[in-house]
């Protein structure tokens, strides 16, 4: 199996988890809720790219 899939998915979802506690709305331009929740995807899939790659070289 691969088990990597299932790593970046986790990490993937920690990190979506994470970022929900940082209000984007107020940094961007008002009335831009779906532009915010589109970098709060990207942010984490991006960091769950990162933190599962750290991982798999660490360890």
């Amino acid at each position: 199996m691969n088990y990597k899939l299932y790593v970046y998915i986790f990490f993937s979802m920690l990190s979506a988890f994470a970022l929900s506690a940082v209000n984007f709305n107020k940094i961007l331009k008002e009335n831009r809720y779906f532009e915010s929740r589109i970098l709060v995807v990207l942010l984490s899939l991006v960091m769950g790219y990162i933190v599962t790659n750290f991982i798999y070289e660490f360890l």
